[in-house]
Order: C-alpha cells, then sequence, then structure tokens
C-alpha cells in the first residue's frame, strides 16, 4: 500500500475565452423529466473528473471540442438546462444551448505533476485542480447552468488535460463514462458510437400511490453534524498484494469468495471509524453505493445513462464495529448488496417523493462509490488512454474507488479519503497497523 508524500508545485495556466459547444445539428426542444432518483437532494450536485494524457496533436483541444458537438446530438439533453417545477421535481428544458468549454494552456510538464506525488504518480488531491478546472463565473448553480464544463488544457511536454464538471442530477459515474466514450469515439473518427443514449427515465418513477418496503436508514431524518475543519485528501493505492494481505484475517470460506470492494471496504470503514474517534455508542454508517442496471426486472435498457444507483445502509455502533472481526464486517459489507433488488430500487423512489426528496443521513457516514466499472481509465480520444483518468477529487463522508497504477506500472485499486487532519495522521497509522509492513 503506497502513501507518498505530496510536494507542493505551482504554476501558470492561461485559458481562453470560455464557450458554449452547441450540438452540431438541430436536436428536438422539449421538456424531459428526470427520474424520482435522479432529483435527490443528494444529487443536486456538481462533481468533477479529469484525464491527464503523455501525448496529445496541437489540436486536441479542436478535436474535442467538435466531437463533443457531434455527440451532443444524440445526447442532446446535456445540452439543455435543468429546472425546478411543482413539488421540486426537476426536468431538463432541452433547449440546445450547450455546454460550457474552456482551451487553456499550462506551463507545466506531465512529468512534474507526476512528480507531485511524491513518487507514487498521479493521484489526487493534483496541484493546481482549480487552474485546471476553472470555475466559470456563473455556471455552478445546479438550476438553469449548463450541466456539463470541460476545460482542455495542453502541457508543455505535448500531453493534455481533460477536466470536466458535471451535473449529477443528470448522470451518474456510469452514465457519464457513456457519454464521454461517445464523444472519444468521434474524436478518433469513428462514424457512429457504440452505445446509442436511452432516456427511460420514467422507468424510475415513484409508483402510485408511493409505498415504502424497506426501512431505508440513508435516509434517516437526524440533524446533520456540524461542518469539518481543516480537511485532507489523500489518495491510498492497494495492490493486488495488498488485498490479499488483507484477505488473510478472514475466515476461509469468505477468504476466497469476497470480492475487492467487500473486503477493502469493510477494512476501510473500520480503520476510518476508529480515526475519526467515533464515540463508542453512536452509530457508524455505511453507505453502499450500488449500481442496479443488471436487474433484468427493472428493464433499464442498454444504454440508460441516469442515475441507476441505490444507497443501502449498515448501521453498527463504533464499539461493536471495533470488537467485531474484519469477517464480520464484510458479511454486513454483503448484507447491504444482497438488498440491491427491483424491490428495493422501487422502494428508494417512493420513500424519496414521500419524504420530499431528501438528502443521505450525514451522521458518521461513510460513503463509498466504486467507479472502476465505468471505464474512466480507458477514455481514448485518439492519443491513448490516460496516465489517470477518474474522480478529481472528493468530500468528507465520501470515498471513491479507482483504478490507477502504482509505482511499478502494476494496476491497483485508488481510494480517495477525506479527513479531519488528526484523523487523517490516525487514518494513515492505522491501515499500516493492520496490512504488512
Amino acid at each position: 500500500m503506497q502513501t507518498p508524500a505530496m510536494t507542493m508545485l505551482s504554476f501558470a495556466v492561461r485559458r481562453h475565452q470560455p464557450v458554449l459547444v452547441r450540438p452540431a445539428t438541430a436536436t428536438p426542444r422539449e421538456m424531459k423529466r428526470l427520474s424520482d432518483l435522479d432529483d435527490q437532494e443528494t444529487l443536486r450536485v456538481h462533481v468533477q473528473f479529469v484525464h491527464f494524457y503523455r501525448a496529445g496533436g496541437q489540436d486536441a483541444a479542436g478535436v474535442i471540442r467538435r466531437a463533443l458537438a457531434a455527440a451532443l446530438v444524440p445526447y442532446y439533453p446535456l445540452a439543455g438546462r435543468v429546472r425546478e417545477v411543482e413539488g421540486r421535481k426537476l426536468v431538463v428544458d432541452c433547449t440546445g444551448e450547450g455546454v460550457l468549454f474552456v482551451e487553456a494552456d499550462a506551463d507545466v510538464r506531465l512529468e512534474e505533476l507526476e512528480d507531485a506525488g511524491g513518487g507514487g504518480g498521479l493521484r489526487a488531491p493534483f496541484p493546481c485542480m482549480d487552474q485546471l478546472l476553472f470555475d466559470v463565473e456563473g455556471s455552478g448553480d445546479v438550476l438553469s447552468s449548463p450541466l456539463l464544463l470541460v476545460q482542455v488544457t495542453r502541457l508543455l511536454c505535448g500531453g493534455f488535460v481533460f477536466a470536466l464538471r458535471l451535473n449529477h442530477t443528470i448522470c451518474d459515474a456510469i452514465g457519464i463514462s457513456q457519454f464521454l466514450l461517445a464523444v472519444a469515439e468521434h474524436a478518433r473518427g469513428l462514424p457512429a458510437p457504440a452505445v446509442q443514449p436511452s432516456w427511460c427515465r420514467e422507468l424510475l418513477e415513484a409508483r402510485s400511490p408511493p409505498e415504502t418496503t424497506f426501512p431505508h436508514h440513508e435516509f434517516d431524518a437526524v440533524p446533520p453534524p456540524p461542518p469539518p475543519v481543516d480537511l485532507v485528501t489523500r489518495t491510498f493505492n492497494f495492490a493486488p498484494a495488498d488485498v490479499a494481505a488483507i484477505r488473510k484475517g478472514l475466515p476461509p470460506p469468505l477468504r476466497d469468495t469476497a470480492t475487492t470492494y467487500e473486503v477493502l471496504t469493510a477494512f476501510l470503514w473500520r480503520a476510518r471509524t476508529a480515526a475519526l474517534e467515533v464515540p463508542p455508542g453512536e452509530h457508524a454508517r455505511l453507505v453502499v453505493v450500488a449500481n442496479f442496471r443488471g436487474i433484468a426486472e427493472l428493464n433499464l435498457p442498454a444504454g440508460y445513462y441516469g442515475n441507476a444507483c441505490v444507497t443501502p445502509t449498515v448501521l453498527a455502533t463504533a464499539e461493536a464495529l471495533q470488537r467485531c472481526s474484519l469477517g464480520d464486517a464484510v458479511e454486513m459489507v454483503r448484507e447491504a448488496k444482497a438488498a440491491v433488488t427491483a424491490e428495493y430500487a422501487r422502494s428508494t423512489a417512493d420513500v424519496l417523493v414521500l419524504r420530499g426528496r431528501p438528502c443521505l443521513a450525514l451522521p458518521n457516514v461513510f460513503v463509498v462509490s466504486d467507479h472502476r466499472h465505468a471505464v474512466f481509465h480507458r477514455l481514448d480520444f485518439g492519443w491513448g488512454e490516460p496516465v489517470y483518468g477518474g474522480a478529481a477529487d472528493a468530500i468528507f463522508g465520501l470515498t471513491f474507488y479507482i483504478t490507477v497504477k502504482n509505482g511499478d506500472g502494476e494496476g491497483a485499486v485508488g481510494v480517495m479519503v477525506v479527513l479531519p487532519r488528526p484523523a487523517m495522521e490516525r487514518f494513515t497509522s492505522e491501515m499500516a497497523r493492520h496490512s504488512i509492513a
């Protein structure tokens, strides 16, 4: 498990004026309803992704800009604006106004960005991320703002950085990855995307009348905790050998059958709870972000690019979590995953409508979102796959799993963690104590 120290790096970025990229041809002007999973309070945010490329033609920005326009024809809702109607329902006004695009040049080489990771390669937090994805004034609202902000930044070495900010109500990680793969296919000169988009948000509407059939602790009405201060972001890379070492702490049946997600999530949940020094009698909440596209009963078509995840939650007191074995924690993760059925998805849509589209319960929450299947690391605009591709940052309480390569070029799981500074120090020590020296 590699946790090298970050080094400070600053550089200048020169940006062109932002422009709106519209669909390349005329698209329908209409209103399209988001699903009752899309418009929950938790997803009314923007999320950022970044891709670093070792090579790129001088016109990489122009190629990507034209490819964006082409891809926005079948994905024309992305060129619209989100509006709120009666009952806090969100809809997309398909105006064809376009997505924001910024072209830029940076006085830095990719090698310098890699070295800033302390020898462990590119990892969050990335130097000068606010310059590689500049917050264009007036573009950051969830309502009535562009749904995408894209910046392509050329580097001195001939490489480039592709950064993206997404209105989360319109797509989840797999959904935006599907759109980006379509952009990349156009950039490489292919005649049409391999996967055609499907809207079909009505498939995830609440029933009439809504009927909640699960407890849904993820939306418990509890007071939010005070905001943490002095937060630190670090990415920890778990190579296959590190995961294997953790598996040794499991009983034989689980040792062979538990997935990497289950093993890492259980391990990190316990370590993070200890690092935060959660009082023994308080619940440590684990939220499993579970994709349900593969559940045939829901009839989601191939190409569905909306939010297709639910968030089953495990409740355990901090004392019970620390006293139980790693195997017990893995079993709790498994039970949460097993709860994800078609009925659970429908019940989630129902409870969101019944409770006014609430946010996730936040006290002592640990949300784990696995982006490895979104294939951000394979996004090829014509100059090869990225050196790094995935989430650009995280927030306190939310952890991403991403596909990375460690310092030896071996495939690994990158785990992005945000904690208060003292807790981060304890968290690092706790992980070292449980893994191979």
